[in-house]
């Protein structure tokens, strides 16, 4: 029993919890009066406790111990109770790409430091696309003014030059999100296809299972959660030319496991079309995804193989089911890889962005400031040499225990998580730039991998 007590809140926590409403909850489903005590000698009440305060690693164990205390830690009556109590742990979900081409999912537990693999995604075949859901179409134009171009390489590279590899790769393209515990796979191509096909993993029984599908067809699309609702914006689907960007948009809903559309991006800022060349030539798509102040903000791009253009962005407001065009500032000077990919993550309410570059001094960590439209500098010089190469994401952003992580690889192939200690400089309004504050939360090999995706669930 000492191993369980040993966790315990303080007293005066204690008594809170004792007195609390939610502890004259009636007795769990899985419980009844024919069935053994969950601790033999202690009330109910207590005993769960005692299990909610077991860390996450443990829980595995702790299945193996009885049928009953595997059926309570399956079920969310007992991670509920974790959240009122407190002990909720975030973990880290990588999704990371091997030699073969193969995709796989690694979590980090924090808590111990280690690292564990998720099952496999299960096979996908012959996945239906919907063709009936109307899709909308748009000319391709650029905005007048000055425009930043830069070169592009990785990830739309990848789409043109790597024959075949849309054929070969299940779930290539595919995205990611997270909502109530459960870690969601959307999308991407299966055999050249984009799919409409959804993929829930469930961390409390460690299973895979399908889930509603989308609307639309779609790879490479952007996702983002706002009021516990998933959303998925843009990305591509193949057609007979090749591939065909999107504007469409819609929303899950976890409660009814369903999905509806809502208001497409409309891409305000390709309304002047200077040459038929350029319509033909230059397509919008979008290149990124926060979920900032209740609303989604989405930076945007025209691309043309191998060079993109940036064009600010749109935000959408999902209690209005709007978009407005973003401000200046924050659109066009959001910080990008070399790919024009916009990887962007909001700790403490606040908006921040890496941007990246090949010379170990220049890589800064960057904070939006709503009020003077700018990206400031609050943290630079990231203490690993980025690989800025064809990778599809040489580095990803992750907020987990009130701060923000990067997460790339070093020049020995280890997947290494980096903690930025931004202090209090990064809550005032007239940020200065740091010189240090980078802590090393893990470094593993997992060989010569890519990294995709990352996830943060919390239970």
């Amino acid at each position: 029993m000492g191993i369980f007590l040993s966790s315990a809140r303080s007293p005066e926590h204690e008594t809170s919890i004792a007195n609390s409403d939610s502890t004259k909850r009636q007795r769990m489903s899985v419980e009844n009066e024919q069935q053994p005590a969950i601790i033999p000698g202690l009330p109910e009440e207590i005993a769960l406790q005692i299990l909610a305060r077991v860390t996450r690693g443990n829980h595995p164990l702790l299945r193996c111990v009885c049928k009953s205390w595997y059926r309570i830690l399956s079920t969310s009556e007992i991670f509920n109770l974790r959240k009122e109590l407190g002990v909720m742990e975030e973990w880290l979900y990588v999704l990371m790409k091997d030699e073969e081409d193969h995709l796989g999912w690694h979590v980090l537990d924090p808590v111990e430091g280690k690292w564990r693999k998720l099952p496999p995604m299960p096979e996908i075949a012959n996945i239906a696309k919907k063709t009936d859901a109307p899709e909308t179409s748009w000319g391709w134009r650029i905005p007048l003014g000055p425009l930043r171009m830069m070169r592009l390489t990785g990830l739309f590279g990848g789409w043109f030059q790597r024959k075949g590899f849309l054929d070969k790769t299940p779930f290539c393209g595919c995205s990611a999100g997270a909502i109530n515990g459960s870690l969601y796979v959307l999308g991407g191509f299966s055999w050249a296809s984009a799919m409409r096909a959804v993929w829930r993993y469930d961390s409390r029984t460690n299973t895979w299972a399908s889930s509603a599908g989308m609307e639309v067809a779609r790879a490479y699309c952007k996702t983002g959660v706002v009021d516990n609702k998933l959303y998925a914006i843009g990305g591509v689907d193949r057609g007979r030319g090749g591939l065909t960007p999107l504007q469409s948009a819609e929303v899950y809903d976890p409660e009814t496991d369903s999905w509806s559309q809502v208001a497409p991006m409309p891409f305000r800022r390709a309304q002047v079309i200077p040459t038929a060349f350029l319509a033909d030539m230059l397509k919008p798509i979008a290149t990124g995804m926060a979920s900032y102040n209740g609303k989604l903000c989405v930076p945007q791009s025209l691309y043309s193989w191998p060079f993109f253009v940036d064009v600010g962005g749109e935000i959408f407001d999902p209690a209005t089911d709007t978009w407005a065009e973003m401000p200046n500032g924050m659109g066009e000077d959001w910080p990008a890889r070399q790919a024009g990919t916009k990887l962007s993550v909001v700790v403490g309410g606040k908006l921040y962005a890496l941007d990246p570059t090949s010379s170990m001094d220049g890589s800064k960590i960057k904070v939006y400031d709503s009020e003077q439209d700018v990206w400031k500098v609050v943290l630079k010089k990231v203490p690993i040499l980025l690989d800025l190469s064809d990778s599809e994401s040489p580095y990803l952003l992750a907020g987990f225990d009130g701060k923000l992580h990067v997460i790339t690889k070093d020049i020995n192939d280890n997947v290494t998580v980096l903690r930025a200690e931004l202090g209090d400089n990064s809550q005032s309004q007239n940020a200065k730039e740091s010189v240090c504050g980078w802590k090393t939360i893990s470094s593993a090999s997992f060989g010569p991998v890519e990294l995709v995706a990352c996830q943060v669930l919390d239970l």
